[in-house]
């Protein structure tokens, strides 16, 4: 897809609380290549500033990548050689946050002054699990949320640990507010009225690549929340899986396409504005505007005016679960 024109009002940066113009990113990662992949996606990042782009989102666990194996490999047989092996290489190319790889990441939010939304799969401190994190890093203040999926779909659960409510959390930038989801949370009713209960206008939703997942919700989540929806999805083709990967020959066995994209952009009136893209790596692009959040909401807000507090409330825990705690 074309870059196209960067809108006048993005010169020299204005903030403006009216307008923004998004991108997303349809492409395929360095499977299991942490440097690679994050060579790409500060690629990314300078293409998207590039097309005007104020804020940029990635697909779920995008660095290093989607354990696409574990439902097509016999991914839960106790004791498999293959599948050790398998877990083994994802944990060593799994992300630390603190790390001076990612800080690249980082940096080049800072640099093109770009709020930047990317799926990464992170190490845990005991560098002996995963997490399916979703990371929000604003230009100037750097990691301002770090969301641990609350729950690994079906057979995700082999390769990911449980994350928390800590990350459950609406960022403000450029005049907007704005959170996200990764994948399935985006189907658990009170993990979305937990994000529509701090206001959000934008919604960013990841996903492993899967436009037959992103079609509906997407829509839904518009619709219900009103506010503008980013669902992002992952490219992985044959070619993209390395030689050497334990499980390359078994997932060749299944079929040569594992992530098929489905980004697409809605706006808060459920209207697509863009996709569901499918198959082509990509960066799509809308310039959003507040304006048409607040026309939406004179008649639904769903925790606002249309809600009942009397009657229905929602408790949420953002403790940070840790399994030691030194004093």
């Amino acid at each position: 897809m074309a870059i196209p024109d960067a809108p006048s009002w993005r010169c020299g940066r204005p903030r403006y609380d009216q307008a923004m113009r998004i991108a997303g990113v349809q492409a395929a990662p360095a499977y299991l290549d942490r440097k690679g992949t994050i060579a790409k996606v500060v690629a990314s990042m300078a293409e998207a500033s590039a097309g005007g782009a104020q804020l940029v989102a990635f697909p779920e666990t995008f660095v290093p990548g989607y354990p696409h194996w574990v439902d097509i490999t016999d991914g839960a047989t106790w004791e498999a050689a293959d599948q050790k092996a398998a877990f083994s290489q994802y944990l060593a190319a799994a992300v630390d946050i603190d790390g001076s790889e990612f800080a690249e990441v980082i940096t080049a939010a800072r640099d093109l002054d770009l709020f930047t939304y990317v799926g990464v799969a992170e190490r845990s401190p005991s560098h002996g699990s995963v997490y399916c994190s979703l990371v929000a890093i604003d230009p100037t203040h750097g990691v301002v949320g770090l969301h641990r999926k609350l729950k690994p779909t079906f057979g995700e659960r082999l390769v990911w640990a449980d994350g928390d409510g800590h990350g459950l959390r609406v960022h403000d930038y450029a005049g907007w507010r704005v959170g996200g989801l990764n994948c399935w949370e985006n189907w658990m009713p009170l993990t979305r009225a937990a994000m529509y209960a701090q206001g959000p206008q934008l919604h960013i939703a990841t996903w492993p690549g899967s436009p037959w997942l992103t079609k509906d919700i997407s829509r839904f989540i518009a619709r219900e929340g009103r506010l503008y929806v980013l669902s992002v999805g992952a490219v992985l083709r044959a070619e993209h899986i390395p030689a050497d990967f334990p499980l390359r020959d078994k997932m060749m066995a299944v079929g040569d396409r594992f992530g098929s994209g489905g980004t697409m952009i809605v706006g808060p009136d459920g209207r697509t504005i863009t996709g569901p893209l499918k198959d082509e790596e990509t960066i799509v692009y809308a310039d959003i505007d507040l304006d048409l959040v607040r026309r939406e909401r004179h008649n639904f807000d769903p925790t606002g005016h249309y809600s009942r507090p009397d009657v229905l409330q929602l408790k949420v825990d953002r403790t940070r679960r840790e399994p030691a705690q030194f004093e």
